[in-house]
């Protein structure tokens, strides 16, 4: 059940850089696709677009340095925010935007937790199609995202199919019920302590000061010397 005193943050992230960008037009139908359907369910849903383009330099700095400046912290606070991503790269030579892999590697290991993110990517050709579960796929597995099921891909034969907006219905079908439900909140409320964060990080919920800190947690327990505390036997 949604929390109807929740605005509910859609998020793109789109790594193209043409203009107009084969990667944002398809990511904006996803997102409109998507807002349509939760506000059709009596949800209040806004969405809004970080684009990569204009923050390269930022972001080569930071995967310098390891400090974003001004606009990508903003960038990062507001993918942090969001309540589901829908994360858009154009495909080059068999592998995703360089552009693309730069922002997420300057991502905070925690940021992505259980949050709902929607795959899509666009190329020149129908070969590079599978680059999304090849790449896309365990890149934000790796960041422990919930990745949806159906991801979205767009060659050039694909724009004036329907076979493209059937997939973008199913797709945006599933990121409407999966940020309906609050998954990302009641994994985190459930276990959040449970995972390794990054002190002081960007994430929304990340331990700011020491007194943030869990020290009670098994992995504080564990990063102290300590072991685990035995489980309880299950009652018969």
């Amino acid at each position: 059940m949604t929390d109807t005193q929740h605005d509910l943050r859609l998020v793109v992230v789109s790594a193209g850089v043409s203009d107009p960008s084969s990667s944002r037009l398809l990511a904006d139908r996803i997102a409109a696709k998507s807002l349509e359907l939760l506000r059709d369910s009596g949800a209040q849903a806004s969405g809004s677009v970080v684009e990569l383009a204009p923050l390269a330099v930022e972001i080569a700095r930071a995967t310098v340095s390891g400090f974003p400046g001004e606009q990508l912290q903003a960038a990062i606070e507001r993918v942090a925010a969001a309540d589901a991503i829908v994360a858009s790269t154009p495909i080059y030579k068999a592998g995703i935007s360089g552009l693309f892999k730069s922002f997420v590697d300057v991502l905070d290991q925690d940021l992505l937790l259980a949050k709902p993110v929607l795959l899509a990517a666009t190329a020149g050709t129908s070969r590079h199609a599978l680059v999304i579960d090849e790449q896309l796929r365990p890149l934000f597995g790796y960041l422990r995202a919930l990745v949806l099921p159906t991801s979205v891909f767009a060659g050039p034969e694909d724009w004036a199919a329907s076979e493209l907006g059937e997939r973008i219905d199913r797709a945006a079908t599933e990121l409407a019920v999966i940020v309906e439900a609050g998954v990302e909140r009641r994994i985190a409320d459930r276990a959040w302590s449970a995972y390794q964060h990054r002190f002081a990080g960007n994430a929304s919920r990340a331990a700011r000061t020491a007194d943030d800190v869990d020290f009670d947690s098994p992995l504080m327990r564990l990063a102290a010397g300590g072991r685990q505390a035995p489980r309880e036997p299950d009652a018969t």
